[in-house]
């Protein structure tokens, strides 16, 4: 690995490491100061701060899976190092938020609501009935921006070596760009501080992440797609 890649990778790191940090402090925060993620008023059903929580919940799991499939796929250590860590990382985070549903009495699942729906909903809040935010949105039962397609998946699972590292490097790009709109679209729009500083944590650490895997890309030959 070169000295800018480890370099990149240890920024990526240490973003990722400090958003689970301040996240998880300002949840525990919520009992004695009231500024966390369960106190004050709970957010509405169709809200930002839910719609995120639920839609990143199921990004993050996807993220989760291909970073297991690879690590299985191939002995390159750099790779399996930052599967890994988004591995680690999002699992945290996707606890983090499906705990926060839990405190807000809120379902982790809304049968009929699109993907995304709440990226179009005003800044205060509130729930525009459908995905109306423009080439974002997802349409109800497509798959969120960034996520692999079943059939990108079998052929992750199938491939091997080198072939396994850049289609896992690829996928993870599209990923984390899908990833980084939708924490983006939070930290402007939530309004549970524990959440909103999870978001911008999220953002920063991938877009480290996104810079990484160009480099891992380059270094194999190989680019992004599109």
């Amino acid at each position: 690995m070169t000295r800018t890649t480890t370099r990149t990778y240890w920024a990526a790191g240490a973003a990722v490491v400090l958003a689970v940090l301040f996240a998880v402090g300002a949840t525990v925060a919520a009992p004695a100061g009231g500024t966390g993620a369960g106190a004050g008023t709970r957010p509405s059903l169709y809200s930002p701060d839910a719609g995120f929580a639920r839609d990143m919940s199921v990004h993050h799991q996807q993220a989760v899976e291909m970073s297991f499939v690879v690590r299985d796929r191939t002995q390159d250590e750099p790779v399996r190092s930052l599967a890994y860590d988004i591995a680690n990382t999002q699992a945290n985070q996707r606890g983090m938020m499906l705990g926060w549903l839990d405190l807000w009495d809120l379902p982790k699942v809304v049968s009929g609501e699109p993907p995304m729906s709440w990226m179009a909903a005003p800044e205060q809040g509130g729930h525009t009935g459908h995905a109306g935010h423009g080439a974002q949105a997802a349409q109800d039962g497509a798959l969120m921006p960034g996520m692999a397609t079943k059939e990108e998946l079998v052929r992750l699972g199938a491939a091997g070596g080198r072939d396994a590292e850049v289609l896992y490097l690829q996928l993870m790009t599209d990923h984390h760009k899908g990833g980084v709109a939708m924490a983006e679209a939070c930290a402007r729009q939530c309004r549970v501080p524990a959440e909103r500083a999870l978001a911008q944590g999220m953002a920063e650490a991938q877009q480290s992440e996104l810079t990484l895997m160009a480099d891992m890309l380059k270094q194999r030959g190989a680019a992004p797609r599109g």
